[in-house]
């Protein structure tokens, strides 16, 4: 993870995708992004960007749990990835909402919504996208920050994902595990999706069913060790030739499960002169891109009104902004932290009391 790969450019660019395609739909363009419209539907940019991010994150946690000291270890890193981050976009969120608030009979000290925003959104199972009175007039109306949905469904793989630290002595027995959900989550996603996407309880069963399979591909990836296969190289040739053909010939739904995440862990791994050095340059802002370019996006479109190219374009520089302030100032510091050893300061206190 410290040595310099693609990951940090990929995840980069995985943000910039879901902007594009949220651009559309936050400008009021009813047609889904070009990407949809070229391949029929079959993928669009925030899809991938999604679908990209949820392999990577399965590959590099996975790794993150062979090196934890112990659980309580692992979760602390997870909870410096996800919360500083998440907390300070929505404690802005609540300090600049006046300023695109209309509701004349309920003053905004006096909205409901604005109090339980950020508990609900940091409970990652509550979750709260909007306040009312906020973007009520965009096309896009009442949604302050959409991206959030995803959160929880990532926290929950690594809550799952973490179960595997009781085996990570007994490789075998973790790469049969994984080998095995990940089949069981293919044939479910191939065959079941629509009976077994109609459940759910808090988690909605088809995002659990689409974005867990990526997931658990990635963590797969990871303790067969892909980048250590001889033919390496000409998988990921094969594994793009193909994804070209099965979107031309309209079968990509079927095979994205088996070529996405080899496409995107065997480039990522590999160290690509000039982009391997996004991340040592610029800092990793993907997560701050992510978390931020919504609530922007809806900002422009309150104020200025704009189409979706000069959305698409503003949003993320502004973004890229905010992201760039995000890490150095908050999340690269945050992650610092995960030095601490969580579990011996927790013991001493223990014994002091």
């Amino acid at each position: 993870m410290h040595r310099k790969n693609n990951f940090d450019f990929l995840r980069l660019i995985f943000a910039s995708f879901v902007i594009i395609t949220h651009s559309y739909a936050l400008s009021g363009v009813n047609d889904c992004d070009w990407l949809c419209q070229i391949t029929n539907g079959q993928l669009c940019f925030s899809n991938v960007g999604v679908i990209g991010f949820f392999i990577i994150s399965g590959y590099l946690v996975f790794q993150s749990l062979e090196r934890s000291n112990n659980i309580v270890d692992y979760f602390w890193k997870r909870f410096l990835r996800l919360f500083p981050g998440l907390l300070t976009v929505l404690l802005i969120t609540v300090l600049l909402a006046p300023f695109v608030y209309k509701n004349s009979t309920v003053p905004y000290l006096e909205n409901k919504s604005m109090w339980t925003y950020v508990p609900n959104n940091l409970s990652l199972y509550r979750m709260q996208y909007g306040i009312s009175g906020v973007f009520e007039t965009n096309p896009y109306k009442s949604v302050i920050n959409g991206s959030l949905w995803t959160i929880p469904y990532e926290f929950t793989m690594y809550a799952l994902l973490s179960l595997l630290i009781f085996f990570r002595k007994y490789q075998k027995i973790t790469k049969n595990i994984l080998l095995f959900s990940f089949s069981l989550l293919v044939i479910a996603n191939i065959f079941f999706f629509e009976q077994l996407g109609k459940y759910g309880y808090v988690l909605s069963g088809k995002h659990l069913l689409d974005l867990g399979v990526f997931f658990v591909s990635g963590s797969l990836l990871a303790v067969v060790k892909i980048d250590k296969f001889k033919f390496v190289n000409a998988t990921l040739y094969f594994a793009i030739i193909l994804l070209f053909i099965s979107l031309i010939f309209n079968f990509a739904g079927f095979v994205k499960y088996l070529i996405l995440p080899i496409i995107v862990i065997v480039f990522g791994q590999k160290s690509t002169p000039v982009i391997n050095s996004v991340g040592s340059t610029i800092g990793d802002l993907s997560y701050g891109i992510y978390i931020y370019a919504f609530p922007v996006q809806q900002t422009l479109v309150y104020y200025f009104k704009l189409n979706y190219i000069y959305l698409m374009l503003f949003s993320f520089v502004i973004s890229f902004i905010l992201a760039y302030m995000s890490w150095h100032l908050l999340e690269s510091k945050a992650l610092k932290l995960k030095k601490l050893h969580i579990t011996a300061i927790w013991h001493k206190d223990m014994r002091v009391e």
